[in-house]
């Protein structure tokens, strides 16, 4: 930003708090025109309170917000769509039985697109989706026929062909698989050409360095840097966003396998996919990897027992024979499986933090037929306490936590289960960077006590640091088996891609 130039956006002592709970203190934030400034901070350090507060959707308790030098009262949605500003969320926002072409204008009128609806709309939202996706897309096809990537990538539609003057990102690039985010961050590369500010929210530190110009780092409610790009390093940001010292990585070198505890053999992810098998041992931790729908989620599925399909799924429950894996078995096999989407899949909003939890496990706390809601608050005591969740009481709305302490709600819930393997989807998705450390060192003592996870990932940067060793999957096959000592960036994009090389032999 030159000295000549006023903010795009100047936030000036924002606070907001919710009843006894002070989500933001006092923030300070700058965003000149054509910036990528990137917000960063823990799950609950105000990040999403000030992300809403700009999208119109909570009204800040002290403070002000200028547009432009214009000092400006965003009293709802509408307002802000009115001011030019665009939020695009986490949540994938998309109305699965409307068109692809509805959901691209949906809130533009304050109603539903029509069937009918312009040239001009049908050949701006076709422009924008090919630019986002690389390819043309069914405008009339339902969206919910499409994947959670290109849906995800609906919603950020939904927000540059309203032609914004601040596109706020809080957490979209965590649904879109790798080639989808590099064509958005050359979008963005192009709106900010032109003058477009972008706030940017991500836990993702590759993203951050990549396409961040300037980075601000809130921790529990308050700003307490803000820097250029490439003038702190991760640890530092780190340090930043949690006044610790940042934790050192586990050095899986010296790392040596169990016992067998599954396998799959002959697996078919679909008809006229090539077949393949998977051995799966005690102590390790397992990525799934590869591009978006490439088949890395039918197979954790496949292993959860939640898909059927030729060949065969094994397990070795505790004392027992191998028994083939099925959706009623697979709890007695020993198998514990944590969605993707912790909302529509795992998480039930209205109930309490001890009732998600007790869920799969409740009949512990149940004698003759009653549940006692204090030997479930005791039972989760010891799992909150090992996972660090921060919350007031367990008998608060699961709502009321941050999404990263949800995450660690519904990893408690199937750790009680005391799996043998424990499947995860993709669970850091949206989590701050210390809550993945917390989560690493989680892993990394329960492996070493003798349990397998197999876990889905999306985070290049995760896979390298914590995984035993890379399953990448191809055309809905597995496609390489990359062990530990050849697991590099480049090693997996050049499986990702189909390209030969002579680390992956």
């Amino acid at each position: 930003m030159s000295a000549l130039s006023p903010p795009r956006i100047a936030i000036k002592a924002i606070a907001k708090s919710f009843g006894p709970t002070r989500a933001v203190a006092h923030a300070d934030l700058l965003v000149a025109p054509g910036e990528v400034h990137t917000l960063l901070g823990e799950n609950g350090s105000g990040k999403s309170t000030l992300v809403k507060i700009l999208g119109g959707i909570y009204r800040p308790d002290a403070g002000s917000v200028e547009l432009d030098s214009e000092t400006i009262t965003l009293r709802n949605p509408a307002d802000a769509r009115k001011h030019g500003i665009a939020t695009v969320f986490q949540e994938v926002l998309t109305a699965g039985a409307q068109s692809v072409l509805d959901n691209v204008w949906l809130g533009s009128d304050g109603i539903f697109g029509v069937t009918g609806a312009s040239g001009v709309r049908r050949s701006k939202a076709a422009e924008v989706l090919k630019e986002l996706l690389g390819r043309t897309v069914d405008l009339d096809a339902p969206a919910e026929t499409l994947s959670l990537s290109d849906r995800q990538a609906l919603s950020i539609a939904r927000a540059l062909v309203s032609e914004p003057r601040l596109l706020i990102l809080d957490e979209s690039t965590a649904s879109l698989d790798i080639a989808t985010r590099d064509r958005l961050f050359g979008c963005i590369r192009r709106l900010t050409q032109t003058g477009v500010s972008v706030m940017f929210i991500s836990h993702r530190m590759d993203e951050i360095q990549e396409i961040s110009d300037t980075i601000t780092v809130l921790r529990s409610g308050r700003t307490v840097a803000t820097v250029t790009r490439g003038a702190a390093t991760p640890n530092d940001l780190l340090h930043l966003m949690t006044g610790a010292d940042p934790l050192v990585p586990t050095d899986r070198t010296a790392h040596a396998a169990g016992t067998t505890v599954a396998r799959a053999d002959q697996i078919r992810l679909t008809p006229s996919a090539e077949p393949f098998d998977v051995v799966i041992r005690a102590g390790e931790i397992i990525g799934l990897a590869g591009l978006e729908g490439q088949g890395q989620d039918a197979f954790l599925k496949r292993l959860a027992g939640l898909a059927g399909g030729d060949g065969t799924i094994l397990a070795t429950p505790e004392g027992e024979p191998p028994m083939a894996v099925t959706r009623r078995r697979a709890k007695h096999a020993g198998i514990a499986y944590l969605p993707r989407e912790r909302r529509g899949e795992s998480l039930f909003s209205d109930l309490s933090i001890r009732e998600n939890f007790a869920l799969p496990t409740i009949r512990e706390d149940s004698r003759f037929g009653w549940w006692s809601p204090d030997r479930t608050s005791q039972r989760f005591a010891s799992y909150a306490a090992d996972l660090r969740v921060r919350m007031n009481s367990d008998r608060d709305p699961i709502s009321s936590l941050s999404g990263g302490n949800q995450q660690k709600v519904m990893m408690s819930r199937w750790l009680a289960t005391k799996p043998r393997i424990l499947l995860l989807n993709d669970p850091t998705r949206g989590v701050d960077l210390g809550t993945k450390r917390e989560l690493y060192a989680l892993l990394d003592r329960l492996t070493a006590e003798g349990l397998c996870v197999v876990m889905l990932s999306s985070e290049m940067d995760e896979l390298i640091e914590l995984m035993h060793r890379v399953l990448v999957f191809r055309d809905q096959t597995l496609a390489v088996d990359i062990s530990r000592a050849s697991l590099t960036r480049q090693t997996l994009v050049s499986a990702y891609f189909g390209e030969p090389m002579e680390e992956l032999a």
